[in-house]
């Protein structure tokens, strides 16, 4: 079983804040959870869907109605609870047949595996003609699940994997602009600070910081581009 000291700030933060204020300095992870829950609406009853890389299963309740198969290869984090996966497999060697799939998702996993375009490539092997793929990747996002973390995507870089692999019709969305990703960056600052005498700082830095990570993400209109983000939204559909 997990032991929750363990778990990385982004993932305590949510149950010590009251719900509006998480969602506001968690934006990534707020616009991936409601991301999923819209993809799981928009598909039909009954169908067999694949959360290639799925972890502890923690989006597995949003497909409730659906035929859900959890798939990881079970080394990320030591202290993850795998228990709940209906197979352990390598995302690159997946143990399904061709079309087995109506749907897929792949959240924010990629990075973690050797071979990105082989596992586009693979989930589309397994996805029916048509069928929709929603993917979650970082840009600028620090090193997590360490060793196992091996990739940054951009859009254009996206884009070709997904052609590659034999995807279509690819919509590529980043999660904020500069200014969100640089609120985030300073809620991380603050939490450099902790441990021994830099428990001392904390306070301040976390009174900067909070107030940033709130209000500076207003600011993004001012980043047409968004280029530098905190990591992409991408939804794809198998070509047929």
């Amino acid at each position: 079983m997990r032991r929750p000291a363990s778990l990385p700030w982004h993932r305590r933060l949510p149950a010590l804040l009251p719900a509006w204020l998480h969602r506001r300095l968690l934006r990534f992870e707020a616009a991936i959870e409601d991301e999923v829950s819209s993809f799981a609406r928009s598909l039909p009853p009954g169908t067999r869907v694949l959360d290639a890389g799925a972890g502890e299963g923690r989006y597995a309740h949003l497909f409730a109605g659906y035929r859900y198969v959890g798939v990881d290869l079970g080394v990320g984090d030591a202290a993850w609870d795998y228990s709940r996966l209906d197979a352990r497999a390598a995302l690159e060697r997946l143990p399904f047949p061709d079309g087995a799939f109506g749907a897929a998702l792949n959240i924010v996993v990629l990075e973690h595996t050797r071979d990105p375009g082989c596992v586009l490539a693979e989930i589309a092997r397994v996805l029916e003609a048509g069928a929709p793929l929603l993917l979650v990747v970082p840009q600028e996002w620090g090193v997590h699940q360490a060793p196992h973390d091996y990739f940054r995507f951009t859009r254009h870089g996206l884009q070709w994997l997904l052609e590659r692999a034999g995807f279509l019709e690819a919509a590529i969305d980043p999660v904020g602009g500069f200014f969100t990703l640089l609120g985030r960056r300073l809620l991380e600052a603050a939490l450099f600070f902790r441990g021994g005498w830099r428990w001392l700082l904390f306070p301040l830095a976390a009174a900067l910081a909070g107030p940033a990570g709130l209000l500076l993400p207003a600011l993004d209109f001012l980043d047409r581009e968004k280029h530098t983000t905190l990591g992409y939204i991408c939804r794809a559909r198998r070509r047929g």
